[in-house]
């Protein structure tokens, strides 16, 4: 998961873009792929078995490190 010092990184990287547009947008699709990894990590849909749960929390996962490599390399 994500810590704290992580996210306040992320933060700052996105308070300090100069293009507020992407910086919002960037800030919505971090928001979007946490949630959906968090309901995944929370198996709110128990009629997976635990191979698509697996798969689907991997696949999120890397979702989310991608927004993070997007907003960090901004």
């Amino acid at each position: 998961m994500i810590d704290n010092s992580e996210i306040n990184k992320i933060l700052a990287v996105l308070e300090e873009m100069e293009d507020e547009q992407k910086a919002a947008h960037l800030l919505s699709e971090f928001n979007k792929k946490t949630k959906e990894l968090g309901e995944l990590v929370l198996n709110k849909e128990q009629n997976l078995d635990h191979s698509e749960w697996k798969k689907l929390c991997d696949n999120a996962k890397e979702q989310v490190d991608s927004v993070i490599a997007e907003i960090l390399n901004s």
